[in-house]
């Protein structure tokens, strides 16, 4: 069965600093008339930061669209051309003061593909090397958190980590070291 839908036309609604919506006029794979609002990202990078010690940096942040403060891995966006495994380095420099001498993919997936084109890619990080002189955006405001890697999973559990990104992050990152023994 053929399930592609076919866009006939696209009309850019907004254009942002970090988004931009359109509403795509389709064909539906029956043939009929649909639309499709699309809010278009450039895509982010998320990491779990593992310190000498084993355990995992984590930052908190204020989530205005929450309405409050979130737990999270480090994480932000890929710049435009820029590598994914590149824009982790930066993004952890910026945010925890360190880069990875060792960084691991993780996982690649959408946020939300029934309307939005942003795809994360995970990392773990480890070997940490401190990072001096970096610092964060200038609307970022953040401060590090240490957790163990199972503080950070009961955090998940407990509802203290509510940010997905994180809580996949986290859990596959769990999962590879696992598996490494």
């Amino acid at each position: 069965m053929n399930l592609t839908e076919t866009v006939t036309e696209s009309q850019r609604l907004y254009e942002g600093r970090v988004v931009s919506l359109r509403v795509d006029s389709i064909v539906l794979p029956n043939g009929k008339p649909g639309k499709r609002e699309v809010v278009e990202h450039g895509g982010a990078i998320a990491v779990v930061a593992l310190d000498a010690a084993g355990n995992v940096l984590l930052v908190r942040q204020f989530r205005l669209p929450t309405g409050g403060t979130l737990l999270e891995v480090p994480a932000g966006g890929i710049e435009a051309g820029e590598d994914p495994a590149l824009a982790a380095g930066r993004e952890l420099a910026e945010e925890i003061g360190f880069t990875p001498g060792k960084l691991t993919p993780l996982y690649e997936a959408y946020v939300a593909p029934g309307y939005c084109t942003e795809k994360i890619w995970g990392y773990l990080a480890e070997e940490l090397v401190s990072a001096p002189g970096s610092h964060t955006d200038h609307d970022e405001f953040v401060e590090t958190v240490s957790l163990s890697l199972d503080d950070a999973l009961e955090a998940i559990t407990d509802g203290r980590i509510q940010d997905l990104k994180s809580v996949a992050c986290l859990t596959m990152a769990a999962r590879l070291l696992a598996q490494r023994g």
